[in-house]
This record gives structure tokens, sequence and C-alpha cells, in this order.
């Protein structure tokens, strides 16, 4: 039954092909309201093609801010039931001069398919449609049930997310979770991933004097905003890289021989790694490139700005100065912790005079984990040694993503990340790709997963459902 499926989504990638560019097209950036209409297009292109599939109940679900696209199959009873996970909003094109192309007019080039979204995330998306709506069409059922769950929001630190549980969380029961989002780690090694950092952050907003002042008179006498504030901020670490916020690691624990061991078996090259970016390498010492990525804790800036940025010259002596922070967490660390942290540190800091304005950002998520027995995880462990034909390395994603650890609060259940794009795809930047060679190996995983979980019981998942 699975080999005939396969042999259905192997003689169908043309036509595959050609809706995940139809999908492509459609410019669906979340974070920008110029692109409302853009949004709206993609949840109605989604609409009809899940319609079209065979399943059922398909339908939007509001919860105040951009819906999230449902759509469900029913039919096996004593199988597990489980959410299919991806999004179809994707980041803004900016900067659009930095593009070889149109972001939203898909291009083949030398086994890349490039435009904006298709690594993150509507390439895994469409593999884990195609691959439900192949066992219905070829053997007229799947072998679990399975709910879509494709949310508008991932792109801006789901938001209303929260809430969309609250709302519609009968709905959304089910054993586990299955994520198109979280790829592969290597195009050569089969990862697993399982778990994920989370994330929490903050803006800072300082203030040194009521007005900007001019350089000549006051130069030398008062304080600068962006003087204070870059101290403030290179106060986050010290000059070797350590994390300086004090209290901010007490609750990371200590990596255990299997994690250091894992990572062993899947090493990066740190100067190569750097040299791809052009970037120079730092971090916490006592801990190789990959430990750091994942296992560790990070605190980042990711803007600060202030006084005069136009052409030419402006000689003031900034009153404000503004900072975006951001921190990727671990397992134990809890998000309004951290920020509280953070906060406190920063507040210490400040010199008299200076007043601080710290507003924590919504949408902050703790990390989320797999344990070792799940069935999640032993199902995709034995179909990625089929499929790659060696035992997958467990890994743990440096990134976020939010729903995987909300779900596991909310609705009691995990969810193995089983995603097919690769790390060099530029994600979030221009010219964003993804490696064609990885469709066909997609649509095989996923059936080969989903006729996996169709051994399985719903029972089989009990031990492991918290809600």
């Amino acid at each position: 039954m699975t080999q005939a499926v396969i042999d259905d989504l192997m003689a169908r990638q043309g036509e595959i092909r050609a809706r995940l560019d139809a999908f492509l097209r459609l410019p669906s950036v979340s974070a920008d309201p110029g692109f409302a209409e853009g949004m709206e297009a993609a949840r109605g292109f989604l609409l009809d093609w899940l319609r079209g599939t065979g399943l059922s109940d398909v339908h939007l679900l509001d919860g105040g801010g951009e819906p999230a696209v449902y759509a469900a199959w029913k039919g096996a009873p004593g199988r597990p039931t489980l959410l299919v996970y991806g999004h179809y909003d994707v980041q803004p094109p900016a900067p659009l001069a930095a593009w070889r192309s149109d972001p939203f007019e898909p291009v083949e080039k030398d086994g890349r398919l490039y435009a904006r979204g298709a690594s993150d995330v509507k390439g895994s998306t469409t593999i884990a449609v195609e691959a439900v709506a192949a066992f219905l069409r070829v053997t007229g059922a799947c072998p679990v049930n399975v709910k879509f769950f494709l949310e508008g929001e991932e792109e801006t630190g789901s938001p209303s997310l929260r809430e969309l549980v609250r709302r519609h969380g009968d709905l959304l029961r089910a054993d586990a979770m299955i994520s198109a989002d979280g790829g592969r780690a290597s195009e050569t090694i089969p990862t697993i991933n399982v778990g994920a950092r989370g994330i929490a952050g903050l803006e800072v907003a300082l203030r040194s004097a009521d007005k900007e002042l001019h350089s000549g008179r006051y130069g030398g006498a008062v304080r600068n905003a962006l003087h204070e504030m870059a101290r403030l901020i290179a106060s986050l670490h010290d000059a070797e890289g350590h994390i300086a916020v004090p209290g901010f690691l007490e609750a990371a624990p200590a990596l255990t021989p299997k994690q250091r061991a894992d990572t062993a078996a899947f090493l990066l090259d740190e100067a190569a790694f750097c040299a791809e970016v052009g970037a120079a390498a730092f971090g916490e010492p006592g801990y190789s490139l990959r430990e750091r990525l994942t296992l560790r804790p990070a605190i980042d800036v990711n803007g600060m700005w202030g006084g005069y940025t136009g052409a030419g010259s402006k000689t003031v002596i900034p009153d404000e100065a503004f900072a975006k922070i951001t921190m990727r967490l671990v397992p134990g660390q809890d998000p309004e912790r951290a920020v509280a942290l953070v906060a406190e540190h920063l507040a210490r800091l400040c010199p008299p005079g200076v007043s601080l304005r710290i507003t924590p950002k919504s949408g902050n998520s703790p990390a989320s984990s797999l344990s070792e027995d799940h069935p999640l995880l032993r199902a995709g462990s034995a179909v990625l040694e089929r499929l790659m034909g060696r035992t997958p390395v467990p890994v743990r994603l440096g990134a976020t993503v939010p729903v995987t650890a909300l779900f596991q609060e909310l609705l009691g259940i995990d969810t193995l990340m089983f995603g097919f794009n690769l790390p060099d795809e530029d994600v979030h930047a221009p010219n964003e790709f993804f490696h064609l060679e990885s469709i066909p190996l997609g649509l095989r995983g996923w059936a080969m997963l989903l006729a996996e979980l169709g051994g399985m019981t719903d029972a089989d998942f009990a031990p492991f459902r918290r809600a």
C-alpha cells in the first residue's frame, strides 16, 4: 500500500511542483499590513486545495489575528490522531534590491527553487499535504487520523495562537503533532529533531536629556544616550563571550554525556561555518559550535538606533536610544524570568540621571523537548534510517517554533519536527531557496512516516498525553 502511494507521488511531481509554485506566488507576509491581500489569497488557495484532496471540515480558525487553516480526516478508528502543522505566512522580502529574482515568482536554477517562503516553510508544508492527499487518492484512506493546522502568524511570533487554541482547543485535540517546520540539519547525515530552543524578547528605550543637544556646546559635559545604550548592551556579555547577566544561566541544565556525544557525532567546522557568511567566531567558551547553537542559551541585540542616521552630518548629542533584544532559551529556562533578569541587570547598570523604559515582547515561548521513548521519535527514527540508510543523529534546533511549546502546554501533546528544508537555504534572507531534491525525498519520507504511525494505536500515545 505504501509503495503504491509513493509511486503515485513520484509520478505526480510535475503537478506537485506546479502547485507549490502557485503557493509561492502568493505574497503572504504576515508582518506587513500592506500584504493583507496576499495573506487572504493564501488562505483561499489552501482552503480550495484541502477541499480538493478529500479532507473534510475545511475552514478557518479565528483567534483574533491572522486565521489558521484547518482540515481533517477522521476515518481510522483506534489509530492515532495526528495534528499536522505548517504555516502559510512568510517573512517580508526586503531588501528587494538584494534579490536576484522576483521574491514572489519562483525561479529554478542549479537544482534550487528560489522564492520567498520556499524553504520556510511552503516547500515542506506542500510535501505534508501532498502525502496525505496521495493516501486518500490511492487507497481511499489514511493510515492515521489527521487534522491539519496551518498557521498564519508564525513569522510574527504567533501572537494570537494562545487565544486561537483557547477558542478551538476541542477541535485541535490529538495524540501528537507532526510539524513540517523545523528542517534537516544536514544534506548527507540523517538527523532527527528532538527539541528546539525557546525565545523571549524585550525592547529598551533610554533617555539622557530632554532634547537633542549641540555637540559643540554640550559635548564632553553631558551623557550621550547612544553611548549609554552601547555600554548597557556591551554589559550583557564579558569579553570572552560568557553571558554576564546574574542568574540567567542558573536554570540552564548542565549538558549530559549523551547530549555531548550526539553533538560530537554531527560536528560543525567552525571556521567554515563563519566563513560561509563572512562572520567572526564568538560565543561561550568551553562548548562546541553546535552545543552553543542548540544546547546553550544566547542573548542577542537585533537592532539598536538613535540620533541622526540620515545623509551627511548632523552634530548632535542624541537624547534617546533604542534597542531590541532577544534571548534563545534552553529547557529549564522560563521566558518571563529570563526577561526579568535581563531587565533587572540593565536597570541596575543604568547611570543616575538616565531613564530606562523596558517593554517585554509578546509571543515568548519556552524550549520544547521530545522524550527519547516517544512513539513519534521511534517512528521518525525508523523511517529516516530506511530512507537514508543510516541511523539518524538526534539534534535540537537552535531556532524556535513557538507552536511546539504552546501545544505542549495547552493541549498536552508533543511534536516531531519533520521538515525537509536545509540550513543553507537563506531562510529570512534575500534569495531564499529550497533544494529541489528535497521534494521527492520528503514525499517518500512523509508517506513512510504516516504508514509507520498507522501501525500504532492511540493507546501507544496515552502515556505521553498530558491533557
